[in-house]
């Protein structure tokens, strides 16, 4: 068996429950652009001094998405082909956030942050089961491309 199907596998059996699988299919997607909201939201001045090629992309969201494209790539490069129109999305909608937005982007991504893990937790105590990355650090990166198997399944695409 591949690593991304015991992956995804071992994740889907804390996963059963369908307002469960409810939730996660809004608050996994919220969590992700959350945290690259945040990221986003670093000054990226020395980013700019030390990757002056990156000038027009230099922020550190983009550097931290490219280390866990990697990731993705080594356990399934289709599902990492997905993730990286994913990642693509929230960091656009962070700039846009960024560039109309009154309200600061961190603020508005520490908000998500926290309403969606309130959500997940309560999901995960009426599955009656604990999140999955309580046990491996690393499920916090196969939540999305969980999502993303189904989509390549409903589609028709090999993960």
């Amino acid at each position: 068996m591949r690593k991304i199907d015991m992956l995804l596998h071992e994740y889907g059996l804390s996963h059963q429950n369908e307002t469960n699988k409810t939730i996660h299919w809004i608050c996994v997607p919220a969590i992700f652009f959350s945290i690259v909201g945040l990221i986003f939201s670093i000054p990226s001045g020395l980013l700019e001094t030390y990757l002056p090629f990156l000038q027009s992309f230099a922020n550190w969201a983009t550097v931290v998405l490219a280390i866990v494209l990697v990731y993705y790539l080594s356990i399934s490069p289709p599902l990492a082909l997905g993730m990286f129109f994913f990642s693509a999305l929230c960091l656009a909608i962070a700039n846009l956030i960024v560039l109309i937005s009154p309200i600061p982007l961190w603020i508005i991504s520490v908000g998500i942050f926290i309403i969606s893990w309130i959500f997940q937790f309560y999901g995960h105590k009426i599955e009656g089961k604990k999140p999955s990355f309580l046990k491996d650090v690393q499920f916090l990166l196969i939540g999305p491309a969980w999502l993303m198997h189904f989509i390549y399944k409903k589609l028709g695409f090999a993960y």
